[in-house]
């Protein structure tokens, strides 16, 4: 059966669906489930995406990513890919998990997005335990939204959701858990009703602009740690590895670059090696004082 084309912009905010094959449970444990998290974050600090809710569930789980200037296909791909390698070793299984690719639907209005986001927290009601208190799920963002629980991983804005309840944090969690509560199967498919409600967010959500060319970024890195062109193309040149992991990380964020056209771009690497280089990258971005501004830094550099 030929798949469907997929809706998709750089701008878009989506409704991520994924789900494993039928006879295999997607998170057979919490430790699998804190594993893809751990893939989100990981992509999210590479590729620079945004992340408004999610809930996991034991065949399933709902994500509602805003791509900010990122390809959600992208996206999906590495943490989907880097999971099912996890899962695979970890379980001593081989073959396929994810049921076919993953299902998204763009999410087009504020309307659909604040639904959506209650159907999605909705969504362990049907677990036994949980049926009148869904704030409770751990694998949920509802009880970071009601401020119950803290974001271990460091990767949602609450707040966006949040904000068209209320500007005070107190009342909007009481709207919003009231608007949760009252929600069921019936109201959720109302966003199908939506679709001639102009789209319209809210003035701060600004995307990241992407359209930089990778030789800019090279140039850049060259400039900024006072290294020669060469030595970005030179495998096991003493003094490289620096500068090409910084190329990497910022080719990967700024121009969204897959790993396979950065290694036609700088030459002379595998996949796996290019994958080392970007969280190398981002290690040095995150903990080398030399590097604090680098992004800033370029941001700059680009606009001078």
């Amino acid at each position: 059966m030929p798949r469907h084309y997929r809706i998709k912009h750089f701008t878009f905010i989506y409704h991520v669906m994924v789900r494993s094959i039928s006879e295999v449970p997607l998170f057979k444990d919490d430790d699998d489930k804190d594993k893809y998290l751990h893939y989100i974050q990981r992509y999210q600090k590479e590729l620079g995406f945004k992340v408004y809710g999610y809930c996991l569930m034991t065949n399933h789980g709902h994500i509602i990513i805003d791509a900010n200037g990122a390809d959600i296909s992208k996206v999906m791909h590495d943490i989907n890919l880097s999971y099912a390698t996890y899962y695979n070793y970890r379980h001593k299984r081989h073959g396929h998990l994810f049921q076919d690719r993953f299902k998204s639907e763009v999410v087009d209005t504020d309307r659909y997005l604040f639904t959506l986001s209650a159907y999605i927290h909705n969504n362990p009601t049907d677990i036994a335990g949980y049926e009148t208190c869904p704030e409770k799920f751990k694998y949920s963002t509802l009880g970071m939204y009601l401020g119950l629980e803290k974001d271990l991983f460091g990767i949602v804005d609450e707040g966006f959701v949040m904000g068209f309840f209320s500007k005070n944090v107190k009342r909007a969690r009481e709207k919003y858990y009231s608007f949760v509560m009252a929600c069921n199967d019936e109201s959720m498919i109302e966003h199908y009703d939506f679709k001639d409600e102009k789209s319209q967010y809210r003035s701060e959500r600004a995307v990241l602009e992407r359209n930089f060319k990778p030789q800019e970024v090279m140039k850049f890195v060259e400039i900024y740690t006072n290294t020669e062109e060469k030595m970005l193309k030179w495998k096991y040149k003493r003094g490289a590895k620096e500068c090409r992991a910084l190329c990497v990380f910022l080719v990967r964020y700024y121009c969204d670059f897959t790993y396979k056209q950065i290694c036609s771009l700088i030459g002379r690497l595998t996949l796996t090696r290019v994958s080392e280089l970007s969280k190398i990258g981002l290690k040095l971005v995150e903990e080398d004082e030399r590097y604090k501004n680098v992004m800033e830094d370029f941001i700059k550099y680009r606009a001078a």
